[in-house]
């Protein structure tokens, strides 16, 4: 039985499973990876979604704030055997959730073109690309989503 939690960015389960994302995309990016690293700091994100399987941290979400009334998703991952299983889509359709109860109107987040399991799923929870935003503005690799959650 798969559960969520509602934490912070203080969570030692939500920091032992960035570490396996952060590692995940090293492997992915190599060197391009620590320009993305300035973005994904994890100091004082209020609003995370720890996923466990009985009490095994097996995946997370987050979102912060990027502007009034848009939450951007930060910080998804699945263990790597875990994935398939519609976990992530769980824990994507909690943080909107999270996101419009706290009053926003829709989430954005950034991918890159390297990771077609999380493009797949974003498009399949009702996100549509976008233009680059922010940091991202002329980065060939990232692809910007977004969703309505009102």
């Amino acid at each position: 039985m798969i559960t969520l939690i509602k934490t912070n960015s203080d969570s030692s389960d939500f920091r032992s499973l960035v570490v396996a994302l952060d590692a995940d995309l090293q492997a992915r990016y190599g060197e391009q990876q620590s320009f993305f690293s300035q973005f994904n700091k994890l100091d004082h994100i209020h609003h995370v979604i720890v996923a466990y399987e009985h009490t095994q941290p097996i995946g997370c979400g987050a979102f912060k704030e990027y502007e009034l009334g848009v939450a951007e998703i930060k910080r998804m991952y699945v263990k790597p055997e875990q994935r398939g299983k519609g976990i992530a889509a769980e824990i994507l359709r909690s943080l909107e959730l999270w996101a419009k109860d706290e009053g926003f109107k829709s989430c954005i987040l950034e991918t890159a073109i390297k990771q077609p399991e999380a493009i797949r799923l974003y498009e399949k929870c009702g996100y549509a690309r976008i233009p680059n935003y922010g940091q991202y503005i002329g980065v060939e690799i990232s692809l910007c989503m977004q969703k309505d959650i009102n």
